[in-house]
């Protein structure tokens, strides 16, 4: 009779099954595209587990929310939900924030914690450089010299702030920008005067941004042998995916809690690494065997997911990468399959429309709508897809549009919530202060601040005590009152263990939240829509709770989670939610489209200055510059590979893709209303021609008659039936 063991050991192709049944010491998996990693990663855990290892004594970390969640229910659905009870399967933030719950003590709060979200974060940001005169450009930052007294973009300083904590420097250590020149200069320079109000404004309100969630487990670990060694002794295996993604201060991180005998297993793709610009450095997955000596390297090759003539386009593309450490082709047993569509069209505007009506076709042959996506390098060139598809009235979901945590009245709702639990929190006492509206203005929030400050108290402490203070208004005392009171019921409530859906939507009633959203609403849809999110969040209460309590990992952990880390949890969760798309087309950035995949896939603009982007060459020395987020806002941080991180990006890209590829570009694009010609991408040199099929595209694909005849039938037959009289 076959064993669990031999079971968990079936099915795998030779490089899968070397990496699964890997014994003690480090281990470097070199996933290909679409080469079946999880499924090596998560028959590893099955294994172990089969094998005697106790499920507390496994921890698999990967980057997303969503991926450690799949990643659980696989292994579940392979081993049981009993014999995976108490592993732990979660994010690097989750991961620390769990270690930082449990090791609060030494944080030296004296209490808990809160935990800034990103736009959190960036307003607190924000009010530093307005303080100091820096924000609204009316000034030069203090202590430096600066050409330009525009508006500085709050989201670039943010971006280089958290790049410095991760490269752990302080505000004493961060480069000053001499080194860098113009606009670089003056991000850097305002960055390193904002970095350490920053770090003091934090500890003030008593709160950890999500990069402190990784650097201060680190700071704990390092500083304290007692904390180290306890975390050291719970883990005996830990297995990474996404390795490629990692920073300086994930690396350290794992490099402290595995100690001294490393039973670490990474699983990544150096050809996928395309995250620089944030913080992600290559170079922890091509020095893996540096970093842990000793180290076992698999390659997985076979892939699963292209036909061979997609496959053979990516292993040229990234065969052309120079001075590559690790050597990887990928094969496939899927043969043929259609040939590359090499589309060149005349303008923007009919490249839009070739993909608009290409995807019509494709659906009206049967494609599923849900295997379609359209991948661009910045989200500016989404405009014109939509279009297309909109007059085609082709539904389409776009990745990376507004996340469920940022919907104001879920932040509303949250920043209530937050303040009742951790009362030094002022970033979300200031946002709902006078909302809905109850008579606090500027004013009266001056007053309020001077108080505050006159007696070295929180600002909620002024609130509370607004009936004491002279010059408020008899209003502002009023609104000051019933605040204190829903904030200290709600508070009480929690404390007494009441569930936190419940408490969420007493309070909900108690400020008429929904009252409030449907005074504010454009229309009656709208507002039902804004407060569906508001009973979203109700809902995401009870689903989370639960979730806890039955992945809890260890015996503290599986008592009912108090209120503060129900917050916490929610707020890593929400951080990289996406809703579901259905039976649509995807569009969506390269960047937001790693680890996807599609039947038909459309990469357009694939052109010089926009893949590569303009900004990862010089174009005068052909050296590396600033390299920005895909979506153009902000400078975040100088990539020394840039135009290798712009070929993986392609790469990423061009391996998304199952059955059919379309490869598009313009002649020409307009610029400051003149057409001026366009290169096309230096990539598309490296794709073999005879894998292609050449296209020409020189007019707008318009509505052909028939098919305006046929979508007016369609939506005259769907008017409601007009009444007789």
């Amino acid at each position: 009779m076959e064993s669990d063991v031999e079971r968990f050991e079936r099915g795998l192709n030779p490089a899968q099954r070397e990496a699964v049944v890997h014994g003690a010491g480090p281990m470097l998996v070199l996933a290909g595209a679409g080469s079946g990693k999880t499924r090596v990663i998560t028959f590893r855990i099955a294994r172990l587990l089969a094998l005697g290892v106790p499920p507390s004594a496994i921890l698999a970390v990967t980057f997303t929310n969503k991926a450690a969640e799949e990643m659980h229910e696989r292994i579940v659905s392979i081993v049981g939900s009993k014999p995976a009870q108490g592993l732990t399967v979660c994010t690097f933030h989750a991961f620390g924030l769990s270690l930082l719950q449990r090791e609060k003590r030494y944080l030296g709060f004296g209490g808990g914690f809160a935990i800034f979200d990103q736009s959190d974060a960036l307003g607190t940001i924000r009010e530093i450089m307005r303080g100091m005169n820096i924000y609204d450009g009316r000034g030069k930052p203090s202590g430096g010299d600066t050409a330009s007294t525009r508006r500085l973009d709050a989201g670039a300083v943010a971006s280089r702030i958290s790049l410095a904590k991760n490269a752990f420097e302080t505000g004493e250590t961060m480069p000053d920008g001499g080194d860098l020149e113009g606009e670089a200069a003056l991000y850097q320079q305002v960055a390193k005067l904002v970095y350490p109000k920053y770090v003091s404004a934090l500890r003030g309100f008593h709160a950890l941004d999500f990069d402190d969630l990784i650097c201060e487990p680190v700071r704990l670990l390092g500083s304290f042998p007692e904390v180290r060694e306890r975390w050291q002794r719970k883990f005996r295996y830990i297995l990474v995916d996404e390795y490629q993604d990692t920073n300086k201060a994930q690396l350290e991180f794992l490099r402290l809690v595995v100690g001294e005998a490393p039973n670490l297993t990474v699983v990544g793709d150096d050809d996928q690494s395309i995250y620089g610009w944030r913080g992600a450095d290559v170079r922890n997955i091509l020095s893996f065997d540096e970093h842990f000596p000793g180290a076992k390297i698999v390659k997985l090759e076979q892939n699963y997911r292209s036909r061979q003539p997609v496959l053979e386009a990516a292993n040229a593309v990234i065969a052309a990468m120079p001075a590559k450490k690790f050597k990887k082709s990928l094969f496939t047993e899927r043969a043929g399959g259609d040939m590359l569509q090499l589309v060149t069209c005349a303008l923007p505007e009919v490249e839009a429309s070739f993909v608009g009506a290409e995807i019509e076709r494709l659906i009206r042959e049967g494609r599923n709508a849900a295997e379609i996506s359209v991948m661009y390098r910045s989200n500016s060139q989404a405009a014109a897809i939509e279009e297309a598809l909109r007059e085609r009235s082709i539904a389409y979901t776009m990745i990376g549009g507004q996340a469920f945590f940022d919907r104001k009245e879920v932040k509303d709702l949250l920043s209530y919530l937050r303040l009742a639990v951790h009362p030094n929190d002022e970033i979300a006492l200031r946002r709902i202060i006078n909302y809905p509206t109850r008579g606090i203005g500027e004013t009266a929030l001056q007053r309020l601040e001077a108080w505050a400050i006159s007696k070295d108290q929180p600002l909620l402490r002024a609130v509370q005590r607004a009936s004491d203070i002279e010059g408020l208004s008899s209003s502002a005392r009023a609104g000051c009152a019933a605040l204190a009171e829903a904030l200290a019921e709600a508070r009480t409530s929690l404390s007494a263990g009441k569930p936190a859906s419940a408490v969420a939507r007493h309070l909900a009633e108690t400020i008429k939240l929904k009252d409030d959203l449907t005074a504010g609403a454009p229309t009656g849809t709208a507002a039902e829509k804004r407060w569906a999110n508001v009973e979203n969040l109700f809902r995401s209460f009870d689903r989370w709770q639960k979730r806890v309590e039955e992945t809890a990992w260890d015996a503290t952990a599986a008592r009912t989670p108090g209120f503060a880390e129900l917050l916490h949890r929610l707020t890593l969760r929400f951080a990289d939610e996406e809703e579901a798309a259905g039976a649509t087309v995807t569009l969506t950035t390269l960047h937001g489209a790693k680890g996807l995949e599609y039947e038909v896939v459309f990469l357009i603009g694939l052109e010089e200055g926009i893949l590569p982007h303009k900004r990862s060459v010089n174009p005068n020395a052909n050296e590396v510059v600033e390299f920005r987020t895909d979506d153009e806002t902000g400078v975040a941080s100088v990539v020394d590979d840039a135009i290798d991180e712009e070929r993986r990006l392609f790469y990423v890209g061009v391996t998304r893709a199952k059955e059919r590829l379309y490869l598009c570009r313009a002649r020409a694009r307009s610029i400051r209303g003149q057409p001026q010609p366009r290169t096309p991408s230096r990539f598309l040199a490296d794709v073999p021609r005879e894998l292609c099929e050449m296209r020409d595209v020189e007019e707008v694909q318009r509505l052909s008659t028939a098919v305006i005849r046929e979508k007016t039938a369609k939506a005259i037959a769907n008017l409601p039936t007009r009444p007789k009289f």
